[in-house]
Protein backbone atom coordinates (compact mmCIF):
# COMPACT_ATOMS: atom_id res chain seq x y z
CA UNK A 1 0.00 0.00 0.00
CA UNK A 2 1.46 3.49 -0.75
CA UNK A 3 0.33 6.04 1.25
CA UNK A 4 0.49 10.02 1.07
CA UNK A 5 -0.42 11.65 4.17
CA UNK A 6 -1.22 15.48 4.61
CA UNK A 7 -1.88 16.87 7.99
CA UNK A 8 -1.43 20.57 9.28
CA UNK A 9 1.33 21.41 12.08
CA UNK A 10 -0.35 19.36 14.96
CA UNK A 11 -2.71 17.35 13.75
CA UNK A 12 -1.14 14.23 14.96
CA UNK A 13 -0.13 13.00 10.94
CA UNK A 14 3.72 11.98 12.51
CA UNK A 15 2.50 9.92 14.99
CA UNK A 16 -0.48 8.19 12.88
CA UNK A 17 2.45 7.59 10.45
CA UNK A 18 4.60 5.87 12.79
CA UNK A 19 1.57 3.74 13.67
CA UNK A 20 0.61 3.04 10.96
CA UNK A 21 4.40 2.01 9.40
CA UNK A 22 4.13 -0.88 12.27
CA UNK A 23 0.42 -2.24 11.92
CA UNK A 24 0.85 -2.06 7.61
CA UNK A 25 4.84 -2.80 7.87
CA UNK A 26 5.47 -0.50 5.50
CA UNK A 27 7.86 2.48 5.50
CA UNK A 28 7.44 5.97 6.75
CA UNK A 29 9.49 7.75 5.00
CA UNK A 30 9.64 11.28 6.05
CA UNK A 31 11.25 14.42 3.74
CA UNK A 32 13.63 15.17 6.99
CA UNK A 33 14.55 11.82 7.20
CA UNK A 34 15.89 10.97 3.61
CA UNK A 35 17.39 13.88 3.61
CA UNK A 36 19.72 13.21 6.64
CA UNK A 37 19.99 9.48 5.69
CA UNK A 38 21.21 10.82 1.87
CA UNK A 39 23.97 13.52 3.76
CA UNK A 40 24.94 11.05 5.72
CA UNK A 41 25.70 8.27 3.18
CA UNK A 42 27.41 10.78 1.45
CA UNK A 43 25.40 10.48 -2.32
CA UNK A 44 25.85 12.59 -5.57
CA UNK A 45 22.65 14.46 -4.25
CA UNK A 46 22.97 14.17 -0.36
CA UNK A 47 26.11 15.94 -0.90
CA UNK A 48 24.30 18.63 -3.24
CA UNK A 49 21.71 18.76 -0.15
CA UNK A 50 24.01 19.60 1.93
CA UNK A 51 25.84 22.29 0.21
CA UNK A 52 22.84 23.97 -0.32
CA UNK A 53 21.73 23.37 3.35
CA UNK A 54 24.98 24.93 4.71
CA UNK A 55 24.10 27.95 3.17
CA UNK A 56 20.71 28.28 4.62
CA UNK A 57 18.95 27.85 1.12
CA UNK A 58 16.04 25.78 0.59
CA UNK A 59 16.49 21.97 -1.41
CA UNK A 60 15.23 22.48 -5.14
CA UNK A 61 12.93 20.23 -5.84
CA UNK A 62 14.71 18.35 -9.09
CA UNK A 63 16.80 17.24 -5.91
CA UNK A 64 14.24 16.16 -3.72
CA UNK A 65 12.87 13.94 -6.66
CA UNK A 66 15.79 12.57 -7.11
CA UNK A 67 16.50 11.47 -3.48
CA UNK A 68 13.19 10.09 -3.36
CA UNK A 69 13.86 8.28 -6.56
CA UNK A 70 16.55 6.20 -4.68
CA UNK A 71 14.68 5.77 -1.82
CA UNK A 72 11.43 4.47 -2.94
CA UNK A 73 13.65 2.09 -5.87
CA UNK A 74 15.02 0.91 -2.43
CA UNK A 75 14.32 -2.86 -1.42
CA UNK A 76 12.46 -1.59 1.73
CA UNK A 77 9.86 0.29 -0.12
CA UNK A 78 9.10 -2.54 -2.89
CA UNK A 79 5.87 -3.25 -0.63
CA UNK A 80 4.58 0.27 -0.25
CA UNK A 81 5.62 3.46 1.90
CA UNK A 82 3.88 6.13 4.06
CA UNK A 83 5.36 9.56 2.37
CA UNK A 84 5.13 12.26 4.87
CA UNK A 85 5.87 15.89 4.23
CA UNK A 86 6.38 15.39 0.05
CA UNK A 87 4.82 17.15 -1.44
CA UNK A 88 4.02 20.79 0.22
CA UNK A 89 3.38 22.12 -3.42
CA UNK A 90 1.49 21.56 -6.23
CA UNK A 91 4.83 21.49 -8.53
CA UNK A 92 5.82 19.10 -6.61
CA UNK A 93 3.23 16.99 -6.44
CA UNK A 94 3.48 16.64 -10.44
CA UNK A 95 6.86 16.07 -10.07
CA UNK A 96 6.07 13.15 -7.65
CA UNK A 97 3.19 12.12 -9.75
CA UNK A 98 5.88 11.48 -12.84
CA UNK A 99 8.53 9.58 -10.29
CA UNK A 100 5.79 7.15 -9.28
CA UNK A 101 4.52 6.50 -13.04
CA UNK A 102 8.07 6.18 -13.97
CA UNK A 103 8.23 3.41 -11.01
CA UNK A 104 5.05 1.72 -12.49
CA UNK A 105 3.54 3.00 -8.62
CA UNK A 106 0.59 3.74 -9.85
CA UNK A 107 -1.45 3.12 -7.34
CA UNK A 108 -1.84 5.37 -3.92
CA UNK A 109 -3.86 6.58 -1.50
CA UNK A 110 -3.80 10.22 -0.51
CA UNK A 111 -4.88 10.85 3.38
CA UNK A 112 -5.84 13.85 4.84
CA UNK A 113 -5.94 14.23 8.78
CA UNK A 114 -8.03 17.54 9.41
CA UNK A 115 -8.48 19.27 13.01
CA UNK A 116 -10.04 22.34 13.73
CA UNK A 117 -7.66 25.38 14.07
CA UNK A 118 -8.23 26.50 17.36
CA UNK A 119 -7.88 22.66 18.52
CA UNK A 120 -4.56 22.66 16.59
CA UNK A 121 -3.22 26.02 18.50
CA UNK A 122 -4.90 24.59 21.81
CA UNK A 123 -3.01 21.34 21.54
CA UNK A 124 0.44 22.31 20.42
CA UNK A 125 0.76 25.65 23.16
CA UNK A 126 -1.12 22.77 25.86
CA UNK A 127 2.48 20.55 25.38
CA UNK A 128 6.17 20.47 26.02
CA UNK A 129 9.12 18.62 25.10
CA UNK A 130 12.28 17.55 26.96
CA UNK A 131 15.70 18.98 26.33
CA UNK A 132 17.36 15.73 27.57
CA UNK A 133 15.41 13.64 24.84
CA UNK A 134 13.33 14.95 22.78
CA UNK A 135 10.10 13.61 23.89
CA UNK A 136 6.98 15.32 23.82
CA UNK A 137 4.11 15.05 26.03
CA UNK A 138 0.97 17.42 27.23
CA UNK A 139 1.50 19.71 29.92
CA UNK A 140 -1.40 18.02 32.52
CA UNK A 141 0.67 14.34 31.78
CA UNK A 142 3.20 15.67 34.40
CA UNK A 143 2.93 17.46 38.21
CA UNK A 144 6.63 18.31 38.11
CA UNK A 145 9.14 19.36 35.32
CA UNK A 146 10.60 15.93 35.22
CA UNK A 147 10.51 13.95 31.92
CA UNK A 148 8.59 11.10 32.69
CA UNK A 149 10.16 9.34 29.68
CA UNK A 150 13.83 9.10 30.42
CA UNK A 151 13.39 10.84 34.33
CA UNK A 152 15.54 13.74 33.48
CA UNK A 153 15.41 16.41 36.26
CA UNK A 154 13.51 19.95 35.21
CA UNK A 155 14.36 19.60 31.80
CA UNK A 156 10.77 20.38 30.31
CA UNK A 157 10.34 23.67 28.03
CA UNK A 158 7.79 25.01 25.58
CA UNK A 159 9.60 24.81 22.17
CA UNK A 160 9.11 28.31 20.48
CA UNK A 161 7.64 26.57 17.54
CA UNK A 162 4.74 25.54 20.03
CA UNK A 163 4.26 29.51 21.04
CA UNK A 164 0.75 30.71 19.77
CA UNK A 165 2.17 33.16 17.55
CA UNK A 166 4.38 30.88 15.90
CA UNK A 167 1.51 27.89 15.59
CA UNK A 168 -0.90 30.70 13.60
CA UNK A 169 2.36 31.37 10.97
CA UNK A 170 2.83 27.61 10.91
CA UNK A 171 -0.93 27.08 9.59
CA UNK A 172 -1.10 30.29 7.76
CA UNK A 173 1.78 28.67 4.99
CA UNK A 174 0.24 25.23 5.34
CA UNK A 175 -3.18 27.01 4.27
CA UNK A 176 -1.70 28.70 1.78
CA UNK A 177 1.04 26.27 0.27
CA UNK A 178 0.11 23.05 1.17
CA UNK A 179 -4.00 22.70 0.83
CA UNK A 180 -4.03 23.47 -2.50
CA UNK A 181 -1.88 20.14 -3.43
CA UNK A 182 -5.29 18.30 -1.90
CA UNK A 183 -7.28 20.41 -4.17
CA UNK A 184 -4.80 19.02 -6.85
CA UNK A 185 -5.53 15.65 -6.10
CA UNK A 186 -8.82 15.81 -5.76
CA UNK A 187 -8.78 16.25 -9.63
CA UNK A 188 -7.73 13.35 -9.85
CA UNK A 189 -7.62 10.70 -6.89
CA UNK A 190 -10.01 10.04 -4.28
CA UNK A 191 -8.82 12.16 -0.84
CA UNK A 192 -9.30 10.06 2.27
CA UNK A 193 -10.54 12.85 5.05
CA UNK A 194 -10.00 11.62 8.76
CA UNK A 195 -11.27 13.56 11.84
CA UNK A 196 -7.80 13.88 13.80
CA UNK A 197 -9.81 15.23 16.67
CA UNK A 198 -9.87 11.89 19.18
CA UNK A 199 -7.83 9.51 20.96
CA UNK A 200 -4.59 8.34 18.87
CA UNK A 201 -6.16 5.15 18.87
CA UNK A 202 -9.22 5.87 17.89
CA UNK A 203 -7.90 8.19 15.35
CA UNK A 204 -5.72 5.26 13.97
CA UNK A 205 -8.45 2.98 13.64
CA UNK A 206 -10.22 5.29 11.16
CA UNK A 207 -7.94 5.85 9.25
CA UNK A 208 -7.46 1.91 8.74
CA UNK A 209 -11.12 1.31 7.99
CA UNK A 210 -11.00 4.00 5.61
CA UNK A 211 -7.47 2.50 3.90
CA UNK A 212 -9.32 -0.96 3.34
Amino acid sequence: MRIILFGAPGVGKGTQAKILSTKLNIPHISTGDILRDAIEMKTPLGMEAKKLMDKGELVPDDIMVGIFRETLKGEKSKNGFILDGFPRTVAQAKELDKLLNELNMHQKKIVAITADEEEIVKRLTNRKACKNCNYILALDETKDNNCPNCGAKDSLYQRSDDKEEVIKKRLFIFNSTTKPVLNYYELYSNVIYINGIGQVEEVNQRILSRLN
